[in-house]
């Protein structure tokens, strides 16, 4: 699994942070580690320091919030994404099907107003 930030990905500016070419098993292991650190051990999790990503351009942290503000950041090399326990839980129920199966499909992993937005993409290089 890679990780990395596109910057610009439209005419509004808009961002990216993605999590990509990873197979279901994969898939899986991310989706475990976020049940039980994020959900379940209610801590942040250090995505960049999973043993199975390997960061390109940039680091993420997954942590708890008590409102929805998506990915945040101050140098677009640190990124923070602050979301409630509602909206992890519905990111596990996303990433579900992609631990099922290989799958060339994407998806977002939330839909907030915000300037970054965070991609599922198992097939992009």
């Amino acid at each position: 699994m890679k990780l990395d930030f596109v910057d610009n990905v439209n005419e509004h500016g808009d961002n990216l942070v993605r999590l990509f070419n990873f197979n279901k098993a994969e898939a899986k292991v991310f989706k475990d580690c976020l049940i039980a650190t994020v959900i379940e051990g209610q801590q942040p999790l250090i995505v960049d320091q999973l043993e199975f990503v390997e960061a390109k351009n940039c680091r993420l942290t997954l942590k708890l919030s008590d409102e929805d503000l998506g990915i945040l950041t101050e140098d677009k090399k640190k990124f923070v994404c602050e979301l409630t326990l509602k909206s992890y839980k519905q990111i596990v129920a996303y990433i579900e099907p992609f631990c099922k199966k290989d799958s060339k499909a994407f998806r977002m992993l939330y839909d907030i107003d915000s300037l970054t937005d965070l991609m599922f993409i198992p097939s992009a290089t």
